[in-house]
Parts: C-alpha cells; structure tokens; sequence
C-alpha cells in the first residue's frame, strides 16, 4: 500500500511539473529552432522530392515537444511544386501547409507525425493519439 501511495504522489508531481511548465518559440536563429526545422526538413524534403524552407505561423514548445505550422516554400521563396510527388495530381486538393508534432527524445529532436497541404484541421487530435500536451496546438477537438 506505501510503495502504491508513493507512485502515485510521484505521478501527480511529474504531472504537476509538465503542466506547469510554459509554451514558448525559440527565437530565429537559435540552436533549438534551427534542430527542431532541420528534423522536420528530412521526411519532408523526401515527400515533395525538393529543398524546402518553412515559413512558420505557429511555432510552439513545450517540455519535450513541439508544435509546428506554416508554409513550405523553396530555397527562393517560391511555392512548391507538386509535379514529380506523391501529390501530383491532387493540387484541387492541396492547401500549401505543413504540420507537424515533434518530441525530443535523449536530447534529439525526432518528428512523431506531420501532414502537408491539409485542407482541413488535420491536426485536431494529435494530442490525444499521442499524449502530447494540448496546449500546444492552435487548435484541438
């Protein structure tokens, strides 16, 4: 019964410590922002077969994980070409986006999921399939 009460208080502070913890941006150019991008940059730069920079409209960190949204553009500033993907085709269907959801993992950032070109809130429940904090998201159901 002691060790049962004693994980629980443990739990409940480990709960407390992340709840409490504060959402921020990491500033343009820092270290943190820069390995958060260039992780996301991997599986997306592989899906639309080109070099990519993100334009970010929300950009949040929480703990261990990290809520990401914006544009993708070319190297140039120039809007994506879906010729040559796996969304050609489809461009009555694509809305020029991204998002993703990160978690640093033994000091790596490593993206759990991310969509591109949504045409709608498709991020709504990532929080709940996979246990992220909530409060990152612009948006939840």
């Amino acid at each position: 019964m002691k060790r049962s009460v004693t994980a629980l208080i443990f739990v409940l502070i480990a709960a407390a410590a992340v709840s409490a913890q504060k959402i921020y941006t990491p500033e343009r150019g820092s270290a943190e922002r820069k390995a958060i991008l260039d992780s996301l940059r991997v599986p997306v730069e592989r899906d639309l077969k080109q070099k990519v920079v993100f334009v970010t409209d929300n950009f949040n960190v929480q703990g261990m994980w990290a809520f990401v949204s914006g544009t993708p553009q070319t190297p140039s500033g120039g809007t994506i070409r879906l010729q040559g993907t796996k969304f050609e085709g489809e461009e009555d269907f694509w809305d020029n986006n991204f998002f993703a959801l990160l978690r640093k993992t033994r000091g790596k950032w490593a993206v759990v999921t991310y969509a591109l070109g949504c045409t709608d809130v498709c991020y709504a429940d990532w929080w709940r399939r996979h246990r992220a904090p909530k409060a990152i998201f612009p948006y939840t159901e």
